[in-house]
């Protein structure tokens, strides 16, 4: 896919994972409540989930994938 999403939260520091819809893809902690990641090939509509010390953070927003 290529698309960058931003994904807003609370202590994301020290992520370990992000998963979309159980696809991982590269992303980058640019602050405790910010991470940009690329939406995989092979992603689809579903929930992002965030791995990080403090436990696993699923997102309240259904991450849609077009056509």
């Amino acid at each position: 896919m290529g698309i960058t999403v931003e994904i807003l939260g609370t202590n994301l520091t020290g992520a370990t994972s992000v998963i979309f819809n159980g696809t991982p893809a590269q992303f980058t902690v640019k602050a405790a409540s910010l991470i940009t990641a690329t939406a995989p090939l092979g992603a689809t509509t579903g929930t992002v989930k965030v791995t990080t010390p403090g436990g696993t953070l699923s997102s309240n927003v259904v991450f849609r994938v077009r056509p």
